[in-house]
């Protein structure tokens, strides 16, 4: 071979091996997730959804301490700690962030405009100015939204059906830690059609909680209506011993209120919302930009009654409600029931 030819094959191949090894060394560079939870690190729920989130990614592929690292920053409920936690993980410089609660998307916003953020927990993206429509985000947020305001009217008719009696509702959430007036406006006009008085009780702490519900427990024929919040989430105890004491009948969003001893709930599955989001991490990790990827409805709702719950305060669940139940607990115990048929088996 000619000393002209050799140099021109071997500059040749190595040009035409150079992309290969960069893209080989791309695909083996670990990736970074950042994650934001507005709850805290030691409730038994966050744990449960980080779990479910981190099967979804091994299943799609991703092994934390393999070819990704995820650093995971808690709130707590604690809306003076967004901003700070936000700019510390953005520091990170992660390849996408998964944003837990409306707030916490909030103050990731507006530390970054560029790095990809998956959001869980949102009920209003559009109305908080994270995305410009569901099928087309448009910047760098996309995600799994949590609830369409619309999910009160069923929330009150869930009220109005196990206490007909009921003339008043106390709208019981922290303005700081939810959308408050996504869901108050709505909760508004609802109750119209119920003939149902709603009474707005902001609350920020749990003094704040006993306060308002002692409050609003003087008058009779009241009942109380918790959307997604943080904040009473974290105080969740507190409110279903408050709504015990003053036998006040209570729809929460999650049904874990219900296992702890609320009375009932309707809600979306938590779980299979942070899978969702676990898929769309994956999906930008492998190339996909936020904008392209349209925000996703939830795909899974259940019904959870607590007759024990309900015996206490002098209620009966009526048989619709009964019959619509997806889980219904009973003396401590639950009773899970198949939508096909409603066969049941207990645990």
């Amino acid at each position: 071979m000619r000393r002209r030819d050799f140099i021109i094959n071997t500059v040749a191949g190595g040009a035409a091996a150079w992309p290969l090894a960069a893209r080989a060394q791309q695909a083996d560079r670990v990736r970074r997730i950042g994650v934001l939870i507005g709850y805290a690190e030691d409730d038994p729920e966050t744990n449960a959804r980080l779990v479910a989130f981190r099967q979804r990614l091994e299943k799609r592929g991703w092994t934390e301490g393999r070819n990704v690292h995820i650093e995971t920053r808690f709130a707590g409920s604690d809306s003076s700690k967004y901003e700070p936690l936000a700019k510390e993980l953005v520091a990170t410089q992660p390849d996408v962030i998964l944003a837990h609660t409306t707030r916490v998307a909030a103050a990731l916003q507006r530390e970054s405009l560029v790095i990809p953020i998956v959001f869980v927990n949102v009920s209003d993206p559009i109305g908080s100015g994270f995305i410009a429509s569901l099928a087309r985000p448009g910047e760098n947020f996309t995600g799994v939204m949590q609830y369409e305001a619309s999910v009160v009217s069923k929330w009150l008719a869930m009220l109005k059906e196990i206490e007909p009696r009921l003339e008043r509702v106390a709208f019981v959430a922290n303005p700081k830690t939810t959308p408050y007036d996504y869901f108050l406006r709505a909760a508004e006009a609802a109750a119209l059609a119920l003939s149902i008085k709603m009474v707005s009780s902001p609350v920020a702490t749990a003094a704040n909680i006993e306060q308002a519900i002692e409050s609003f427990a003087g008058t009779p024929n009241g009942g109380l209506l918790l959307p997604p919040d943080g904040t009473t989430i974290l105080h969740r105890d507190l409110l279903i011993a408050l709504a015990a004491r003053h036998k006040l009948p209570a729809v929460y969003a999650f049904h874990f209120f219900v296992t702890a001893g609320g009375l009932m709930s309707y809600g979306t599955d938590q779980d299979d919302n942070f899978r969702l989001a676990a898929s769309y991490v994956d999906r930008i990790l492998r190339g996909d930009k936020p904008a392209d990827l349209p925000v996703q409805a939830p795909t899974k709702f259940g019904t959870t009654v607590n007759l024990r719950a309900a015996k206490a305060i002098d209620l009966t669940i009526p048989p619709g409600l009964l019959v619509a139940a997806d889980e219904v607990i009973v003396n401590g115990g639950c009773l899970l029931l198949a939508q096909s048929g409603h066969s049941s088996r207990a645990e």
